[in-house]
């Protein structure tokens, strides 16, 4: 067993680590990390943790680039100060979009920055919802990912919407949209949409399912420019919705996200913090569910050779 556990967090969502940190009971470990002027990023841990069983906390959020050199600095920084087991603890698992080669000529970034990450020194990896399943094979350390479907269905259970029917924003996450249908005990619906070239936008097509005269529950994975989830809520009306709420894990909401969710006919949009979400864009329609219990029990699991999968069952 891994010597005394130490978590620390780099400048990507630090709220979020001390959160975690006082579920489990203990100090956030120190470290300097900082950008010099020319834009190179010093890290210096300021506390012994050889041997010790290191937790990093950094989801690869905005800024992306910059929060994902930061992790592998971090990361080679504990390495060589003889962690005994460093896990990277990525909320968001930001590239993972680009997970396959669906045109020719492109990279598959996702399977990139696992490579990167493994090469850095991390020893396993934490995550929550991932975009596509299949990423946990571009590791090859062991990856546990969580998934915050519990925590969003338990806050629409206790709102008690009647009549509520579930639909998937597009076919890719019809599986996940599906498991939340049945911990809801309510019908599942999906949006039919098509993605137009490498820009942020898709056009809607129509819906499998009835959704006449019911409440609708959108799901995604992640709300990036929120155009993909407004359509859809437009579509569903047309097609007899009365009342229309959306869920998701990851709420990237970047250029005009947030204002085209408070101009959406959503009555509320429920997402979880895997990212900071800032006062800004804390608007009255969107709900902001923390996550440090279930991270921080992860962490505890895991240092303690527990199971990780026995949390959701």
């Amino acid at each position: 067993m891994f010597d005394e556990l130490k978590v620390f967090s780099g400048n990507a969502h630090p709220d979020l680590a001390r959160r975690v940190c006082d579920y489990l009971g203990i100090p956030l470990g120190q470290m300097e990390v900082f950008e010099f002027s020319n834009e190179n990023i010093f890290v210096r841990v300021l506390e012994n943790v050889r041997e010790r069983d290191v937790f990093v906390i950094q989801p690869i959020s905005s800024p992306v680039n910059k929060n994902l050199v930061e992790l592998l600095i971090i990361i080679d920084a504990m390495k060589r100060a003889s962690a005994g087991r460093i896990t990277a603890v990525m909320p968001y698992y930001g590239y993972s979009r680009t997970d396959k080669k669906d045109q020719p000529r492109v990279p598959i970034t996702a399977r990139l920055v696992a490579d990167l990450i493994t090469v850095s020194g991390a020893d396993r990896v934490l995550t929550i919802d991932l975009h596509a399943g299949q990423i946990q094979g571009f590791f090859n350390i062991p990856v546990d990912e969580l998934t915050a479907l519990y925590t969003l269905s338990d806050y629409f259970l206790e709102k008690a919407l009647k009549n509520l029917v579930v639909v998937a924003t597009d076919v890719g996450i019809a599986k996940r949209a599906r498991d939340l249908a049945a911990r809801l005990n309510v019908p599942l619906a999906i949006v039919e949409k098509r993605r137009v070239g490498n820009v942020d936008k898709s056009e809607t097509l129509t819906v499998i399912g009835d959704v006449k005269g019911k409440r609708a529950l959108l799901v995604d994975d992640e709300v990036d420019t929120g155009g993909s989830i407004a359509n859809a809520a437009v579509t569903l009306k047309k097609h007899g919705a009365i009342e229309i709420y959306a869920c998701c894990t990851h709420p990237i909401l970047s250029g005009s996200g947030v204002k085209r969710i408070a101009e959406s006919i959503i009555k509320e949009l429920v997402v979880t913090d895997t990212v900071p979400v800032p006062e800004e864009k804390r608007i009255d329609k969107i709900t902001v569910l923390p996550l440090e219990s279930l991270i921080g029990e992860a962490i505890h699991r895991i240092h303690a050779g527990l199971s990780v999968g026995a949390m959701f069952q």
